[in-house]
């Protein structure tokens, strides 16, 4: 083991210790480039992924709307058929009312008549 640090002389430890100086600026260097080039992919994705869901809120929102209009269009149509309905069925019971009375008076008046033919 002697001989191995017999090598080490000032000379190559100072050489080592710019290697290493320049190693790690290199390295640090290098980590900046690539925290830069992080920031701009995470900006970018960050970016695309704003435009997209903007696009499908919008998106939403339109169908949101004419499901909206789809469910007024027919409830409206039923209001109608239904207003139609109860009004055929207003007829029908004044209709069957009508008969209901004539045949009352009908009835009351064959009672009177036979009543004062006794």
């Amino acid at each position: 083991m002697e001989s191995v640090r017999e090598k080490w002389t000032d000379e190559r430890l100072d050489d080592l210790k710019g290697e290493v100086a320049t190693l790690r600026t290199e390295m640090r260097d290098e980590f900046r480039v690539i925290r830069e080039e992080m920031r701009t992919e995470f900006r970018a994705v960050r970016a695309e992924m704003k435009a997209e869901f903007r696009a499908i809120r919008e998106e939403m929102r339109t169908e949101f709307r004419a499901v909206r209009v789809e469910m007024a269009d027919e409830f409206t149509s039923i209001r109608s058929e239904m207003h139609a309905g109860f009004e055929s069925m207003h007829r029908t019971m004044v209709q069957f009312g009508s008969v209901l009375i004539v045949a009352l008076i009908g009835l009351i008046g064959t009672q009177l008549w036979i009543a004062s033919q006794l």
